[in-house]
């Protein structure tokens, strides 16, 4: 591996293996987003606990202060809305040139296993892998689901997952599923991070299968509406960070939350 691609990845995660992504690109296909009207004022506060964000090029240009720091990841898939037709009928919406003109490390697409334009969607994936890799830029494949809900399960997971990594990418994001979760882990070979999907109402449940998943082999995450749609994003992601590096237990998670939403 070029030295390039490795302080790309080293960036990303972290010494212990470990990695907490915020993800803020939700707009790319539905417009303003409930506590992401304003992606700036909403990631400001939670940037110092997250290892990197996740993000498209509008949004970076437009939001985000450029002395920031963190490691970007560039959402670089799109071309369609929720209102649309057919969410999986997506194209490569930027240029690597430009990723690395925004001095991007990582670029992300969705890939949609099973949908009516996976073909599509797996070409774009290996055509990005090609380009890329010639820059040492590393590629998160995003095994989308959308709102078919009962995919989300081990043996559709482990097989997104699977050809995600076969076609070249660097990192998997997928989603968590608490039957068979470590068969997708084992048997995709480069590093796996959940999504969060839905937000849900028990901050416990978060901690719980984050923890779940962290033992059965991810890395971390890529949390967004988890956090920065709860009414507490601060003590959320803290709470989560020392999940993840600190190793905390859902139940020393949920104490370290209650006492930053307490002391504020």
């Amino acid at each position: 591996m070029e030295w390039g691609m490795k302080n790309r990845l080293a960036q990303l995660i972290q010494k212990d293996g470990r990695a907490l992504f915020l993800p803020i690109d939700h707009g790319y296909f539905q417009g303003p987003t409930t506590r992401l009207e304003e992606p700036g004022k909403t990631v400001a506060p939670l940037m110092p606990y997250a290892d990197a964000i996740m993000l498209t090029r509008g949004v970076l240009r437009s939001c985000i202060d450029p002395t920031n720091t963190k490691p970007i990841i560039l959402r670089v898939s799109g071309g369609v809305s929720v209102i649309g037709e057919d969410l999986s009928n997506e194209g490569i919406i930027t240029s690597v040139k430009e990723a690395i003109r925004l001095n991007a490390s990582a670029v992300s697409l969705s890939i949609f296993v099973g949908h009516k334009y996976e073909r599509e969607s797996l070409l774009n994936l290996a055509r990005l892998v090609n380009e890329c890799e010639e820059y040492g830029i590393p590629v998160m494949a995003v095994t989308a689901v959308g709102k078919e809900l009962e995919k989300r399960e081990a043996r559709y997971l482990a097989l997104s997952s699977r050809i995600a990594a076969e076609l070249g990418a660097r990192i998997v994001k997928t989603y968590y599923c608490k039957e068979g979760f470590e068969k997708v882990v084992r048997g995709c070979p480069v590093p796996v991070v959940i999504a969060g999907g839905p937000k849900v109402d028990s901050v416990v449940e978060v901690f719980e299968w984050v923890y779940d998943a962290l033992q059965k082999g991810a890395i971390g995450v890529n949390l967004g509406r988890n956090i920065w749609q709860h009414d507490h994003p601060v003590a959320m992601i803290r709470a989560l960070r020392a999940l993840i590096h600190e190793n905390y237990t859902p139940k020393e998670a949920y104490a370290e939350f209650e006492r930053i939403r307490q002391t504020g």
